[in-house]
């Protein structure tokens, strides 16, 4: 088998799997050292992670990897989140020409067009080992996707006359509307393997994924001077057991040069909602190119081949990281930095990520983060691994 002719079988696999238009989530950042290189995993994740990133990585490193993760991302959309804050506390029985004109400030922004706000993340425990050239891997994990947005647009009314404009004493201001709530668990028992040929010129690996499902649908009430929890409002879960398939290939023409390609949920796996509907993940297809000028230097990029929808109605994700990490005295810290641009929004800056890792001996404490400064979005993670 001849490495290039394999690696582009597997691009031209996962394109016909796909053809052109997905269906998916969005590419969930998992992981303190992606998410400090600005979400660049594909190519560069060989430790226990790769069951998310690319199972292929599982066997370019002979090591054995256990990891603790947690990762969280929000994005606030149009300064929604500012605006709800203002909404729990206006004062309602502040009836002067000011106060009512600040209500309808309030819901303006609330009913901005593309005013929402998204939420993802990922926790589990992601296990790695190898005999030979043979690698596997495990984890069991959980990767919630959601978001919400305006489902009956804010108003303004007024007591006793609902004109808050007509001539007469007001005794009231109230300030009312509704948000829709989406949200999907995919609680995950995953199980990876990994082949490297040719002196690890090559790999190609396969994850093979348990999902269960559990899908929210709930409403939020917004209304001016109560206490809003778009959380308490996801109601009782539907819950779909199925399963999912991930293929990956990593080829290495160089020791300081490798590219990578993962395609996620080839088989489409669907979830039933509470509304009756389906939730159905189409498939996800990432590639990225990792090269190292040096030793310690490593360079990452990453881009989505597929534009993936979200359960935010109108946002899609297609998403191009960039990523860079040098360390120091063999590992004992690894300083990161990087940034990602969500391509279906072009008028989205890049976000700015950072991260830091310390090893001692076999423990290993990571940790990564960001932050979107035009939508306030915010991103951490964290994770406790043992190497060997």
């Amino acid at each position: 088998m001849r490495p290039g002719l394999s690696f582009g079988a597997i691009i031209f696999l996962a394109f016909l799997f796909v053809h052109g238009k997905a269906l998916g989530a969005e590419f969930v950042i998992v992981g303190p050292r992606a998410m400090g290189m600005g979400g660049a995993g594909v190519a560069i994740t060989t430790d226990a992670l790769a069951t998310y990133w690319n199972p292929a990585g599982l066997a370019m490193t002979q090591t054995v990897d256990i990891r603790i993760v947690g990762s969280a991302q929000a994005i606030d959309r149009l300064g929604i989140a500012d605006a709800v804050g203002d909404l729990e506390n206006f004062d309602t029985t502040d009836t002067s020409p000011a106060n009512v004109a600040k209500a309808q400030d309030i819901a303006n922004r609330i009913n901005r067009p593309g005013a929402n706000t998204s939420f993802n993340g990922a926790a589990g425990v992601y296990v790695k080992g190898h005999f030979g050239e043979h690698a596997f891997g495990f984890n069991i994990s959980n990767v919630p996707t959601g978001g919400g947005f305006v489902s009956s647009p804010v108003g303004v009314s007024c007591s006793p006359n609902p004109n808050c404009a007509a001539p007469g004493p007001i005794s009231s201001v109230s300030v009312s509307g509704a948000m829709a709530v989406r949200a999907l668990e995919a609680r995950q028992a995953a199980f990876s393997y990994a082949y490297a040929f040719a002196d690890k010129t090559f790999a190609i690996g396969v994850t093979a994924k348990i999902i269960q499902g559990a899908a929210y649908n709930g409403t939020q009430n917004l209304v001016g001077g109560q206490e809003i929890k778009l959380s308490d409002s996801l109601g009782e879960a539907t819950i779909t057991t199925t399963y999912g398939i991930d293929v990956g290939a990593i080829y290495r023409p160089s020791s300081w040069l490798r590219f990578g390609v993962v395609a996620k949920d080839l088989n489409q796996p669907e979830f039933d909602a509470p509304d009756g509907t389906k939730i159905k993940l189409g498939p996800q297809v990432r590639g990225g190119m990792a090269l190292n000028p040096y030793s310690s230097l490593t360079l990452s990029a990453d881009v989505d081949v597929t534009s993936n929808k979200t359960l935010v109605p109108g946002v899609k994700s297609q998403v191009l990281s960039l990523g860079a990490e040098q360390t120091i005295l063999t590992e004992f810290l690894s300083f990161r930095l990087g940034a990602f641009k969500n391509m279906q929004d072009a008028g989205t800056p890049f976000t700015p990520t950072a991260g830091l890792g310390v090893r001692i001996f076999a423990v290993r404490l990571d940790v990564g983060g960001g932050y979107d400064f035009r939508e306030k979005g915010a991103l951490v993670s964290g994770s406790l691994s043992l190497t060997f």
